[in-house]
């Protein structure tokens, strides 16, 4: 009899593993890369004509003067997206999204990509809206970023909700009771002539809207 039981419950557990990886392979399905790793298609510079965005080991590399570099995909609005960055020591940068396609650097929900910056406004912050000021990730050091960004209702109120995770590590979740960007495009700053900033692995997975 224990033998039937611990022949069913090692039944079980294997098509529960089975099911869950099966899932799992499906969402991964659900992404979308927005970087062929190759060229740069699908990109457009923004600002300083003498700002230089060029791919460089397979990523998206950004140096020189004041630009933004931003995805022609889109607009977007609830989502799940993901990239792989570096910055150099005192470099400063941002992941932008909800912005438009010709963008400053006020235009849209800007995520701090910031180790050692004067700015002491770190990687993981939520500019202007959720700061974190202890370094979490190192300067030249290849981190993961994820944002979640859904419209939803809370206690009745319409919000956004945004959750940033950092290498695997979930920060917090900020509800814009505001909704200060609707929707719109992805990019990436180049903040000034210090910075150097690289950007890989740019996927993004579009979320169903969220029932009123």
């Amino acid at each position: 009899m224990k033998s039937t039981n611990y022949g069913y419950s090692l039944a079980t557990c294997a098509m529960i593993a089975l099911l869950t990886a099966g899932a799992a392979q499906a969402q991964e399905k659900d992404w979308v890369a927005l970087f062929d790793g190759k060229t740069m298609e699908g990109w457009e510079k923004v600002g300083n004509a003498q700002s230089v965005w060029e791919v460089k080991d397979g990523a998206l590399c950004g140096s020189g003067p004041a630009s933004m570099l931003v995805s022609t995909r889109g607009p977007y609005k609830n989502f799940r997206y993901r990239a792989e960055v570096k910055i150099n020591d005192k470099g400063n940068s941002g992941l932008y999204f909800r912005t438009t396609r010709k963008p400053g650097f006020s235009d849209g929900y800007e995520a701090q990509i910031d180790s050692t910056h004067r700015d002491p406004i770190r990687t993981g912050s939520l500019y202007g809206m959720c700061h974190v000021y202890q370094r979490l990730v190192e300067p030249d050091a290849w981190f993961t970023y994820e944002l979640e960004v859904r419209d939803d209702v809370w206690r009745g109120r319409a919000i956004t909700r945004i959750k940033i995770t950092v290498d695997g590590n979930e920060l917090y979740e900020y509800l814009d009771f505001a909704l200060t960007f609707k929707e719109g495009h992805f990019a990436f700053q180049q903040h000034d002539p210090g910075s150097k900033v690289c950007i890989r692995k740019v996927e993004v997975m579009e979320l169903p809207a969220e029932a009123p």
